[in-house]
């Protein structure tokens, strides 16, 4: 298994029209997203991300709704997304689509992610699935030097550990968008291939979508538990009796 830390620079988008079929995975992810996000309450919710900030998100309670990146057009707050400039437990919910391959620490993301939920708060990360057809298409030559290959894949099962390592619990893990998305090709000419996917081999989906929710073990204080105090026998008494026992046997 490759480290997650990784300072190798590719192409990194920043709309989803420069993914080959771009609209079509967004409107995918939205559909799986609008099951959760009426169950998200609170005041604040970060996008992360360019990608993040598109997504259309107004299903959910949430009034004040920000996407931070360090650059875009849909920017609220100019800022790196692993070095967030909130308050810890500030934020009820968070949106990382697409996000994990293009940075060089995804965990590190991960865990100002964390810091910023309050408890309760919901993450929902999507992402490119490897062990589909668009991650087989990652072994292709030159497939690096072109989106969305040029980020790292990560398992789903691999994002879950260090979810769950942070505390949070899973909610949901979905695959869909049984396709290569190689650009140039049709959707439509594989629409029975797409079906039959969906019946018998969902784990194989190109993109994944998983929720999860922060849990924090509230502190219960242990109290003391009071003994009765035992009977204090000074020292040198003790001494002279067994002195004087000592004496009378002799």
């Amino acid at each position: 298994m490759k480290p997650a830390l990784s300072f190798q620079q590719g192409p990194k988008p920043y709309q989803w029209q420069d993914f080959p079929h771009g609209d079509y995975v967004r409107a995918s992810i939205e559909r799986r997203m609008a099951h959760w996000l009426p169950r998200m309450f609170g005041y604040h919710m970060l996008k992360l991300g360019c990608l993040s900030g598109q997504l259309d998100t107004s299903q959910s309670p949430i009034s004040h709704q920000i996407c931070v990146a360090p650059e875009g057009a849909h920017v609220g707050v100019f800022a790196e997304i692993d070095e967030l400039p909130f308050y810890e437990h500030s934020v009820d919910a968070c949106i990382l689509s697409q996000c994990l391959e293009y940075h060089s620490d995804p965990h590190h993301i991960l865990r100002e992610a964390h810091r910023t939920l309050i408890p309760g708060g919901y993450i929902v990360i999507s992402g490119f699935n490897p062990f589909s057809l668009c991650g087989l298409a990652h072994l292709l030559p030159f497939s690096k030097e072109k989106l969305p290959w040029s980020g790292r894949f990560f398992t789903p099962s691999r994002v879950k550990d260090w979810l769950d390592l942070l505390g949070f619990e899973i909610l949901a893990d979905e695959r869909f968008v049984h396709a290569s998305l190689a650009r140039g090709s049709r959707l439509s000419r594989f629409a029975p291939w797409r079906r039959f996917c969906r019946h018998y081999m969902k784990p194989m989906g190109s993109v994944y979508l998983l929720v999860a929710r922060k849990r924090v073990a509230p502190l219960t204080p242990i109290k003391p538990k009071w003994h009765a105090r035992p009977k204090w026998t000074p020292a040198v008494k003790g001494a002279r009796l067994k002195h004087s026992r000592n004496q009378e046997q002799s």
